[in-house]
């Protein structure tokens, strides 16, 4: 299943406008067994040009991309993690999802009131990291209190990990989003059962007009000012949606008239398939070319798992190369013949844009 990213933000500030431009880019479910699909989720293809390249070369039937779903959540308000506005409701859904894009509104609009009345990118992330907050306040009160009584009759084990409680509930106290400190490996563990909302990857979403694009290193300050070290980009959402209405040569003739060169929409979820810490590996022959998705730093015998569990059981060996080396040497055949394919163990580390054959 792919990975899920939540949208989130105040009400009105683009979700639903930029849930609808990222699902005229979504895949046919068909070929993803086992999601289930309602109208606020959506499973979206991850842009990558080398999928043509390699079909191109091996005369491919089918391509295949890599996915992620993005699920809208409804808008939270001040007060969510009370109940105000739902808020429980929707907190709970981003509970669920591994990332979360912050949604923020940046343009000027008479049309679309804002729930505050004003437009300040500062004061509406403060209000959603703050609701987020509070909700993980909460969470870690209750283990926190669950696990005390049996700290104190002395398990040694019980001290460790209600000292870590301890650690992220600090943080949090003072205002701090738990991905923007440090923990070990241990900790990491220890926190990942309780799906803390602000110890998620985030990337934050500038919702701006294309007229009046700000400066990267304006966005930069305010998130500076924030003490937040986040990832982010700047997009026109409302444009981004009309351009998914024209065809191809239509959208690169109306692109080159606003001086466009990026697709605004690929930038977001390129981005968040970078901030979940995923790469890319590829296969590639007759029936298929294929993008495999992984988290960085998986082995060999974990990826070919991924293609199917007989995989990694019988895992002999995997034929490696990379994708672009496979296309300047002509085919996997030539590739052989001139002796660069690489032959690689159970413990290889594998790198995003690897071509393999697994042998089992």
């Amino acid at each position: 299943m792919p990975l899920s990213v939540g949208i989130v933000g105040l009400p009105n500030v683009g979700k639903s406008t930029l849930f609808k431009a990222l699902t005229k880019k979504q895949v046919n479910i068909a070929n993803y067994p086992f999601c289930t699909v309602d109208p606020n989720v959506g499973v979206v293809r991850v842009p990558d040009k080398r999928l043509e390249k390699l079909a191109a070369l091996s005369n491919s039937k089918k391509i295949t991309p890599s996915t992620i779903e993005f699920v809208d959540i409804a808008g939270l308000v001040k007060g969510a993690n009370k109940g105000e506005g739902l808020g429980n409701q929707f907190l709970a859904k981003i509970r669920e999802v591994d990332g979360i894009v912050h949604l923020v509104r940046i343009f000027e609009d008479g049309g679309i009131v804002h729930i505050d009345k004003t437009i300040n990118p500062k004061r509406d992330i403060e209000t959603i990291n703050l609701e987020l907050i509070m909700k993980d306040i909460e969470t870690l009160k209750k283990r926190i209190e669950k696990i005390s009584s049996e700290a104190r009759s002395g398990d040694k084990e019980k001290k460790k990990e209600l000292a870590v409680f301890q650690k992220a509930m600090s943080y949090l106290e003072q205002g701090q989003l738990l991905n923007q400190k440090e923990f070990d490996q241990y900790e990491k563990d220890l926190l990942k059962p309780l799906c803390l909302l602000t110890a998620k990857p985030m990337i934050i979403v500038f919702n701006s007009k294309i007229e009046s694009k700000k400066n990267p290193q304006e966005l930069e300050k305010i998130l500076k000012d924030l003490n937040l070290n986040l990832p982010f980009v700047e997009v026109d959402i409302k444009l981004e949606t009309d351009l998914g209405e024209l065809n191809e040569q239509e959208k690169r003739e109306y692109k080159r008239e606003l001086g466009i060169d990026q697709d605004g929409i690929d930038q977001i979820i390129s981005s968040c398939y970078r901030f979940l810490k995923l790469i890319t590996f590829l296969t590639t022959g007759r029936d298929e070319t294929r993008a495999w998705t992984i988290k960085e730093n998986t082995k060999a015998v974990k990826a070919a798992g991924v293609i199917h569990s007989d995989f990694e059981k019988k895992f002999i060996k995997a034929e490696v190369i990379n994708w672009q080396t496979l296309i300047e040497l002509g085919g996997w055949t030539q590739a052989a013949k001139k002796g660069m394919l690489r032959v690689e163990g159970k413990d290889y580390i594998v790198r995003d844009g690897d071509v393999i054959e697994f042998k089992i």
